[in-house]
């Protein structure tokens, strides 16, 4: 056996590939293995974009790998299983909620036309009718609330009630 001088060479590396050429040549076939496991393509696109985003953070070591396709692969099918599950835990969590009031109806025919009817009126006659037949507030009340005597309250909701009655009595004789 002899020991020859020669230097040694090292094997000569794969050709280096650029990571857009790697992204170019993988991302359809990785979202398509994606997909088949979501079922649902754009939580396929995310994954693979997002792991596709890690290799391109750590490149350096990424492209040094004898397949960085199979990380990029690894990195996606982590983050698919991780999504699938914290949705597995949101949806038995969200199952063993009770529901914290029961289910209200929407507003009335009744409740609606008469917002619509207030809407009409000037501000401070349609506060003086929600606080006074609303609210329960006593004219007292409103009139301290409000800052202004006792018979302007009166009179706010003397003009209020004849306007909505003029207004109900016109929805009759058009219906």
């Amino acid at each position: 056996m002899a020991i020859t001088s020669e230097p040694l060479t090292a094997v000569p590396a794969l050709t280096a590939v650029s990571f857009d050429e790697l992204y170019a040549a993988h991302y359809a076939d990785l979202t398509v293995q994606l997909y088949a496991y979501f079922g649902d393509r754009q939580e396929a696109q995310d994954v693979v974009q997002e792991a596709f985003c890690r290799a391109l953070a750590r490149w350096r070591s990424v492209s040094a790998y004898d397949d960085p396709v199979a990380w990029i692969r690894r990195v996606a099918w982590n983050l698919a299983v991780s999504k699938w599950r914290r949705t597995r835990t949101a949806l038995n969590f969200l199952r063993k909620q009770r529901p914290s009031e029961d289910h209200v109806d929407g507003p009335n025919p009744e409740r609606v036309a008469l917002v619509a009817a207030l809407s009409t009126l000037p501000a401070q006659q349609r506060r003086a009718m929600v606080l006074r037949y609303l609210a329960d507030m006593t004219i007292a009340e409103i009139a301290e609330r409000e800052n202004v005597a006792e018979g302007t309250v009166k009179s706010w909701l003397h003009r209020a009630r004849t306007a909505l009655a003029a207004q109900i009595t016109e929805e009759v004789r058009n219906a």
